[in-house]
């Protein structure tokens, strides 16, 4: 488990090099921003999945400021925050402003929808008019944001660790299952020594 996180996350290189970051200095030195554990890998998995939905800009500084704050594994937290990214942007903005409009009881607007159809290409985090797109919308997306990341935080929590638990529990039941192989074999093979052709 530990290893697959390693291969799929920054190093500690790469995120203190970050620009983003970088004024944070000593304090990406906290040694809990880098453990794996499964409440550290659960907390960074929440924390990015979190902001990944709420904000569409600067997500890897919240959740640097925010795994800092609830000592949770800080390359876990940037990479989870890739849940948006510039494939799924317009999804998630057409699916939130639905159920934004949903939950406040408004019906939905074939113009604004037409907003985030039309911006697949353009939308991103570097695009100034981003945020225009949005803000035009108002407050049912910035709703149903705020319900996706929630949802989306406490959901990723969750399965990370029953995942965490699962793999562990099957690991250490490979290993009983090893280690009761080789006593099997060893007491086959010392049978076999002990008795004769005779007997």
């Amino acid at each position: 488990m530990k290893q697959l996180i390693k291969r799929w996350t920054p190093s500690a290189e790469s995120v203190r090099s970050n620009k983003s970051l970088r004024w944070l200095g000593p304090l990406l030195n906290r040694p809990w921003l880098w453990q794996l554990n499964r409440r550290s890998v659960s907390l960074g998995v929440a924390i990015g999945v979190f902001f990944g939905f709420l904000v569409p800009v600067l997500q890897a500084l919240f959740s640097a400021v925010f795994a800092l704050v609830f000592r949770a594994n800080l390359p876990v937290a940037i990479v989870s925050t890739l849940v948006s990214n510039p494939f799924t942007y317009a999804p998630i903005g057409i699916l939130a402003y639905q159920l934004g409009s949903a939950v406040l009881g408004e019906s939905t607007s074939a113009e604004h929808l037409a907003l985030f159809e039309d911006s697949v290409e353009e939308m991103s985090v570097s695009n100034p008019s981003t945020w225009d797109q949005i803000l035009s919308i108002g407050k049912p997306v910035f709703l149903g944001l705020a319900i996706f990341a929630v949802v989306g935080s406490v959901s990723a929590f969750v399965l990370t660790n029953l995942s965490w638990r699962i793999v562990v529990a099957s690991q250490r039941a490979r290993r009983r299952k090893q280690r009761y192989q080789a006593l099997k074999e060893n007491r086959d093979s010392g049978n076999s020594r002990t008795s004769g052709p005779g007997d």
